[in-house]
């Protein structure tokens, strides 16, 4: 009695386009990893890049900073008012250069709301114009504050012109008035100071803010 085998008749075949088409669908999984990798390995240049310029917009704006050595007013009115008022600044601890003719300045008082520029700075259309004036400055670098010893001194006129070379803005400051002074660096980096007028000027030609 003859015992009968299995056909084998084109195994080989079928095995072959079963290992080509698994080649194939490896080759294809391989390329998508591929190509999900480089999309990854972008995006994560990119969000590291964008978290570097946040991060390092965030310090600037927080460490460079001016801060107010001290405050004066004089060129007193008629009516017992100050006129000029001068803010002593240097650069904050930790800060970097700061360019006071690209700095902002703005005055909250009671006569309103102004900005102003420095006079030979940004161009705009600002309430007034400050000027910038040298206390110390061992180099010469002024109008920007580069060395933690510069001190620059900022001149505000308000009300009439009281002919020191700067664009008026608001109303002059009367006894025991106050105001408030915000200083923004160019980095964003912002001082607020309060401004006090002594409750008599009478018999001082300046005095402390």
């Amino acid at each position: 009695m003859q015992r009968l085998r299995p056909s084998t008749e084109g195994s080989g075949e079928d095995r072959g386009q079963v290992g080509i088409g698994t080649l194939i669908v490896f080759i294809a999984m391989v390329l998508v990893a591929a190509i999900a990798a480089g999309v990854l390995i972008n995006t994560a240049g990119f969000l590291q890049s964008s978290a570097q310029a946040t991060g390092q917009e965030s310090s600037d704006s927080t460490t460079n900073r001016i801060q107010v050595v001290g405050m004066t007013g004089d060129h007193f009115t008629s009516n017992s008012e100050i006129g000029v008022v001068n803010i002593t600044v240097k650069r904050a601890p930790g800060a970097g250069n700061v360019d006071l003719d690209k700095t902002t300045v703005q005055w909250i008082g009671p006569s309103g709301s102004y900005y102003q520029l420095a006079s030979g700075g940004a161009k705009g259309n600002p309430d007034g114009r400050f000027a910038v004036s040298t206390v110390q400055d061992n180099d010469g670098s002024q109008p920007v504050l580069n060395d933690v010893e510069d001190r620059f001194k900022i001149t505000l006129d308000l009300g009439d012109s009281d002919g020191i070379g700067v664009d008026t803005f608001g109303e002059p400051l009367p006894e025991g008035e106050t105001a408030t002074l915000r200083i923004s660096s160019p980095a964003g980096g912002m001082t607020t100071e309060e401004v006090v007028v002594p409750k008599t000027l009478s018999g001082e030609s300046s005095v402390r803010l």
